[in-house]
């Protein structure tokens, strides 16, 4: 039953009555590879999904794709390993006086792999997760990237303990350190990385320049301030912004060259990629699937859905469920990683 849902979310099925739809439709020799006698009702789909312990599916799926994914703890790994914290609301899951479910996870740069993921606590944040987040993975030969809300000494003091490195954006939930960042010499500092991308309707070109600074001055452990300059131009409307973005890193200029940097802190933003594939691409935010554990357990399945899509080469994921939608049998190949 397991393997349907996962199969029908490669081809696009949103809703458990989308994968019932879709069982009706695999063929006789799909549905007997799977072990799947007759297909399920939607009702059927629904009562699974929704009773399904939602810690046991997360870790089973993040065990299974850390294995094929990237191993950060490779003694080979020619460089550290992009590891980026952070959290997406459900929100087609609230109802009434309910709130939305929230996840916090924890996925791998390289192939957007969600490798642990954790629902937060009614009432809570992701602030109070990230510690117990962290606690099960192993992090050996990885680099923690976190936006500005985990900028804190107490996420700091597990990340050094856990991995020892780490790239944290800062903002202005850290208004001294930001101010401290801001007034660093950075215009006697020389320009040490330089992109130029175009895509998504706009021009962008950043710049970067890293310090040392002293040890403890700014932020436990941080050996580097880091200064990114984001200049975008509107294709549409040729308007011009330029954002400036301060972080700081344990990373020493010896484990990782400007370049290295302006990729992990690229690659943080993978995370945000696989909130917008799952949001238009699998509709997530407009589900109204709401029972029990069910939202989480659909979250999930996109999430392995993406990473299977990602592993097989695909770039558009997109085009990539129209694939398995129509060629069932290419879907089922993806299910043999493990042969």
């Amino acid at each position: 039953m397991f393997a349907l849902c996962l199969l029908a979310v490669l081809g696009g099925a949103t809703t458990p009555a989308g994968i019932a739809c879709y069982a009706i439709d695999a063929s006789s020799e799909v549905r007997a590879r799977i072990g799947l006698r007759r297909p399920p009702r939607a009702t059927t789909l629904g009562r699974l999904l929704s009773r399904l312990d939602g810690d046991t599916l997360d870790d089973a799926v993040g065990a299974w794709l850390a294995r094929h994914a990237s191993d950060p703890a490779d003694e080979g790994a020619s460089e550290l390993v992009g590891v980026a914290v952070d959290g997406k609301a459900v929100r087609g899951s609230r109802t009434g006086e309910k709130a939305a479910i929230h996840l916090l996870a924890a996925v791998l740069h390289e192939g957007q792999a969600v490798v642990y993921q954790r629902q937060i606590a009614a009432k809570s944040n992701e602030i109070p997760a990230f510690a117990p987040l962290l606690e099960r993975l192993d992090l050996r030969g990885c680099v923690i990237t976190a936006d500005a809300m985990h900028t804190q000494t107490g996420h700091v003091q597990h990340v050094i303990a856990r991995c020892r490195y780490y790239i944290l954006v800062v903002k202005g939930n850290q208004k001294k350190l930001r101010r401290r960042l801001r007034h660093l010499p950075w215009r006697e500092i020389p320009l040490q990385h330089r992109t130029r991308e175009q895509g998504h309707g706009r021009r962008e070109i950043r710049r970067l320049k890293v310090c040392t600074v002293q040890p403890g001055l700014l932020f436990p452990y941080a050996v580097q301030a880091i200064e990114v300059k984001r200049r975008r131009t509107s294709r549409t409307t040729n308007k011009t912004t330029i954002k400036t973005i301060y972080a700081v890193t344990s990373l020493a200029p010896e484990q990782a060259t400007p370049q290295r940097i302006a990729e992990l802190i690229r690659g943080h933003w993978q995370v945000e990629a696989l909130h917008h594939v799952r949001d238009v691409t699998f509709a997530e935010d407009a589900s109204r699937v709401r029972t029990g554990t069910a939202p989480r357990a659909m979250a999930t399945l996109r999430n392995l859905a993406v990473s299977l899509i990602r592993q097989a080469g695909w770039t558009n994921i997109a085009a990539a469920t129209d694939h398995y939608r129509s060629r069932t049998d290419h879907a089922v190949q993806l299910l043999d990683l493990e042969a």
